[in-house]
């Protein structure tokens, strides 16, 4: 698995890719991080693999438009009203994207255990080629992709704290990404993946 460049634009097969380590500062990100952490009301939902039910390897919470429900692997979400601070760094992405986002679906990580396995945001709410904005918080984590097709493309990259990942163009269609388990000691983190919901 080899390491992607770590800023700008990353040049990718069947993928547009942009990563901004320092898109918010120090201090902006810190206060953020830890507002979410006090202020959301996270929840554990249960999902169903192979016939058997456990509980999601992190915590969620849903915030949006109102009627912009959310669905992935069985688990139906309603939004929250979005927050001034969620809204202020939703504008932020949009002037500099260009892109307009209806839905924030955040990720708490409560330590290296907690992980998201190997899928694509790929939700039919999503549409074709959907454009997704993340956010990193708090602990490094490691970020993996690997090609649905051509087996040897396999890369990986540290998304850090408040830096920005930008995913669009066909990623969603040709390639699977996942944040793995870890058995390093990390803090907790907050990934806030801002998107479109047709």
């Amino acid at each position: 698995m080899e390491d992607l460049k770590q800023t700008g634009r990353i040049v990718l097969r069947d993928a547009q890719l942009h990563y901004e380590p320092h898109f918010l500062g120090r201090d902006a990100a810190d206060m953020l991080f830890k507002h979410l952490l006090k202020h959301v009301s996270w929840k554990e939902d249960t999902i169903r693999i192979f016939g058997k039910t456990y509980l999601q390897p992190r915590l969620t919470a849903l915030f949006g438009e109102q009627g912009k429900s959310y669905t992935y692997s069985g688990i139906q979400m309603h939004p929250t009203a979005f927050t001034p601070e969620l809204l202020d760094l939703k504008k932020k992405i949009e002037d500099l994207s260009g892109e307009r986002f209806t839905t924030c679906l955040l990720n708490l990580y409560r330590d290296g255990q907690d992980s998201n396995g190997w899928h694509a945001d790929n939700e039919k709410e999503l549409g074709n080629q959907p454009f997704i904005a993340s956010v990193s918080l708090g602990a490094t984590r490691a970020f993996h992709l690997k090609h649905r097709e051509d087996k040897s493309l396999r890369f990986r990259m540290q998304l850090e704290h408040g830096s920005l990942l930008l995913m669009g163009g066909a990623m969603q269609e040709s390639w699977l990404h996942q944040i793995p388990k870890t058995r390093k000691p990390l803090g907790q983190r907050i990934n806030l993946t801002f998107r479109k919901i047709n």
